[in-house]
């Protein structure tokens, strides 16, 4: 790659414009909006999310969070 790279003005020949198929950086960095709650779970499923969680190198309450998520998306659908 050390080889330097000559342009030239020679003709391109029939150039098309595609449409900008890619989503905005804001549609990238959309997160959804998030309520705060105070919930009691039992020790034994804090325990399996928290070394789940550590398996995954992820933090348990996002873990709790798609499961959730997942739940209301099945049941949402089948309405």
């Amino acid at each position: 790659m050390s080889a330097k790279i000559r342009y030239t003005h020679e003709p391109m020949g029939k150039v098309r414009v595609i449409p900008d198929f890619l989503p905005s950086p804001a549609d990238l960095a959309l997160r959804e909006e998030g309520v705060k709650v105070t919930l009691s779970l039992s020790k034994k499923s804090v325990d399996f999310f928290k070394s789940e969680a550590s398996k995954h190198q992820t933090q348990y309450q996002r873990m709790i969070r798609r499961l959730l998520d997942a739940y209301v998306d099945g049941h949402a659908a089948s309405k």
